[in-house]
């Protein structure tokens, strides 16, 4: 990487770019598996495949027109009501074809493509979108925007996000950058390899992931690798559902050689708000620097 700044620049350019490619609102669009989508314009039945989309939609004001979500799409609160149509990676055909609808959108990450191409085989528009990496998931919004008649609310969500992550980027950039473990994983330790999601929240952040050279995905570590990362900072993120994540951070505290656990520096964060590429990723990325930088951010 070439900095906090210029990844950032590189952010908005991004998403700009998108913006002035894009064509008008015609019907047929393009979805990331470069399959042609024909869409209706306004979309009143729409079904939703991932927990990231769930939250977009809500985001751009659709609560009445989505029909069903998948399992674990609990944000917000109206989400939890809506049918369920399986897991993101076991969906149900059944369940799908029940409620008739006229749009679905489902994600690259985690949707069977099997299952994706069978359901527009059988005649339902399902568009795909990709939300990997940070600029993606701001494509997403745009995207999702455009198909269901909300572009103008899209762009300006993505406009709010973006003048967010550059205030977070401007207050840190200034000071030095801790070496930070986050913890994904607790029996193995699991960290966040090069190119996660996570790893760019870290480094938008102010921070340096200590596990960002061990290569892609998410590695898992041993004791003394810990050590000999010497991380400032550990942050325990709350993904294994009903985990007592207190006791997990007080684990940590025999282990004085540990720069983090001899400063007191160790904090538990929502793994809703790092892992899921919805907008709530910006909630995140400023929970993250304020961890790792009270100093500026508080």
């Amino acid at each position: 990487m070439d900095g906090i700044k210029h990844t950032t620049g590189l952010c908005i350019i991004l998403v700009v770019l998108f913006f002035a490619a894009a064509p008008g609102f015609s019907g047929v669009f393009i979805d990331e598996l470069g399959r042609r989508v024909n869409i209706p314009s306004n979309p009143a039945r729409i079904v939703s495949l991932a927990p990231n989309i769930t939250e977009i939609l809500f985001s751009l004001g659709l609560d009445k027109e989505i029909v069903g979500v998948t399992m674990f799409s609990n944000y917000p609160d109206a989400a939890a009501r809506k049918a369920k149509v399986g897991s993101y990676i076991n969906l149900s055909i059944e369940k799908i074809v029940a409620l008739n609808p006229d749009l679905i959108i489902s994600t690259v990450q985690g949707n069977k493509k099997e299952t994706v191409l069978y359901l527009a085989q059988i005649g339902f528009p399902v568009y795909v979108v990709n939300s990997a990496s940070f600029e993606d998931m701001f494509k997403a919004i745009v995207r999702i925007g455009r198909i269901t008649s909300r572009e103008t609310e899209a762009r300006e969500l993505v406009d709010n996000l973006n003048e967010r992550v550059t205030r977070i980027v401007s207050r840190t950039e200034g000071s030095g950058k801790p070496r930070v473990l986050l913890q994904i994983g607790i029996d193995p330790i699991v960290s966040v390899g090069k190119s996660t999601i996570q790893d760019r929240l870290i480094t938008l952040a102010g921070g340096i992931s200590v596990t960002g050279d061990m290569g892609y995905g998410y590695p898992r570590l041993g004791m003394e690798k810990i050590i000999s990362k010497k991380p400032d900072i550990i942050i325990v993120s709350s993904m294994k559902r009903g985990g007592d994540f207190v006791a997990v951070k007080n684990k940590w505290k025999k282990w004085k050689d540990i720069p983090a656990v001899r400063n007191d520096r160790i904090y538990v964060i929502d793994s809703d708000l790092t892992d899921h590429p919805s907008p709530r990723i910006v909630d995140g990325l400023e929970e993250l620097a304020e961890m790792i930088h009270p100093e500026v951010m508080k």
